[in-house]
């Protein structure tokens, strides 16, 4: 069996561009929302998010050719850059076809889209910009990478929403298990937040109306929470088959070992409120990796600071880990990051990865006044220092997928895909999840659960 190894990462979040910038943040549990600055919101019902500040095109890419990218494509090259710095990967003529790139999204260049209507209702047809298609494809966030790496080989992208994150681990773990490639650049990147996309989530009811507030807004499990914050980032790891690593000398992070993804066939936003799909996926998942329940000290959870989707995580856990639930140390990143959409389980196994590599985990903020039907140990507002041998990233997507996906520590992590039904986003829900493991010592499980982890009031998302 091919083991498969994470040698590189990179992010760029809420929290600012980096990855030792984002887990520093994350383990002082310092939030990434605020009012929106990247539009006018003062005529919006709507005005906080989780923007990534400070983000300088020309610190990552040719700003010439970063004026025919989409921010979501631009957050991609950036991350995956760091990512290949990290793993100290030299991209060669002797090498490059034997990469691969899978970097998915919830839905590409909404930006551009709105943009380029404003100029034909405003300005007229001939103001149309003729890149409009190339730009906004959600493909081009992998396409970008492959031409400013110069990379050759198969480059994929696959919009699964909410899951697509985890499931981008999955998908690159698969390919290198069948010899295809023998390193994946993989993750996941979005960046839709645009005064269209706003209003509308908030006129579904998904999103948190705590303006006045923004640090406060996003908090899972706890008894106030009223819907998530929309937010946009990047995170991108280096996955290589084992062999391949230790050929070049790299030093891996973990093992990536398996996941999976299921679908819940029940709601287009909403989730099973019993949890089953996302249990269904977390079983699989700890089934392909060899990881019992009892392995497993860490779960990122997909926890959007919904009513319904935080308790139908909470149904899943309990099912999937049984009697070993409540021993589980789970936090939401979510409560500092708002929810990433496509890069949200990108970030969690990122967490995850980190969590193993340094044995700290990180909190869920502005947990002060817990849900009593969401009881279990979700790490309140301090980082706690603690061995991670497994640790288990969990994603949902509305209408699609609920991926998870786990790591173990050893040496390296080991991270695990399992695959079940790989139904379109847009006909039902979905759930990913993913394993890995540190080659000696622990390892690494994520899982997705349904989209309704979205949304608070009338609808889920």
């Amino acid at each position: 069996m091919t083991r498969v190894v994470v040698t590189g990462v990179g992010a760029v979040t809420p929290l600012g561009t980096g990855v030792e910038t984002f887990w520093e943040g994350l383990n002082a549990g310092r939030s990434g929302i605020r009012i929106v600055q990247h539009f006018d919101p003062s005529g919006l019902e709507v005005k906080i998010a989780g923007e990534v500040p400070d983000f300088v095109v020309a610190d990552h890419m040719n700003p010439k050719a970063a004026r025919r990218m989409d921010r979501f494509a631009q957050f991609a090259v950036a991350a995956a850059r760091e990512a290949i710095g990290q793993a100290g990967l030299q991209i060669t003529d002797a090498n490059r076809h034997r990469i691969g790139i899978v970097v998915n999204t919830g839905g590409g260049g909404v930006p551009t889209i709105e943009n380029e209507v404003r100029n034909m209702t405003e300005r007229g047809p001939n103001r149309v910009g003729p890149f409009l298609i190339p730009i906004f494809a959600p493909n081009m966030a992998s396409c970008q990478v492959a031409i400013q790496m110069g990379i050759h080989g198969p480059a994929t992208t696959s919009v699964a929403a909410c899951a697509a994150g985890v499931q981008a681990f999955v998908d690159a773990i698969y390919m290198l298990e069948r010899g295809e490639v023998d390193v994946v650049i993989t993750g996941g990147t979005e960046a839709a937040l645009t005064p269209v996309a706003l209003t509308s989530l908030a006129h579904m009811g998904a999103l948190s109306r705590r303006n006045e507030c923004p640090a406060e807004a996003s908090r899972p499990f706890d008894l106030g929470r009223d819907g998530f914050v929309f937010s946009e980032g990047a995170a991108v790891m280096v996955l290589e088959t084992e062999e391949h690593a230790a050929r070049r000398g790299a030093s891996p992070i973990c093992v990536a070992h398996g996941g999976s993804y299921t679908s819940d066939a029940f709601h287009i936003t909403a989730p099973d409120p019993k949890g089953s799909g996302a249990a269904r996926a977390i079983t699989q998942a700890m089934a392909r990796a060899g990881v019992a329940p009892s392995d497993v000290d860490y779960v990122a959870a997909h926890a959007t600071s919904t009513t319904i989707g935080d308790i139908a995580e909470t149904q899943a856990l309990k099912i999937a880990f049984g009697d070993h639930a409540p021993n589980l140390a789970i936090s939401a990143n979510k409560s500092m990051l708002g929810h990433l959409l496509g890069a949200a389980g990108a970030v969690s196994s990122l967490a995850c990865v980190l969590a193993i590599r340094d044995g700290r985990v990180p909190p869920t903020i502005n947990l002060t006044d817990p849900d009593p039907a969401c009881d279990l140990d979700y790490i309140p507002n301090v980082s706690r220092e603690m061995p991670v041998r497994v640790a288990w990233p969990t994603a949902s997507a509305s209408a699609a997928k609920t991926p998870a996906r786990s790591s173990r520590r050893s040496d390296p992590i080991s991270v695990t895909a399992v695959g079940a039904d790989r139904e379109s986003p847009r006909t039902h829900r979905g759930i990913d999840t993913l394993a890995a493991r540190r080659p000696g010592t622990g390892s690494l499980a994520g899982d997705g659960a349904a989209d309704a982890d979205h949304a608070s009031t009338s609808q889920n998302l």
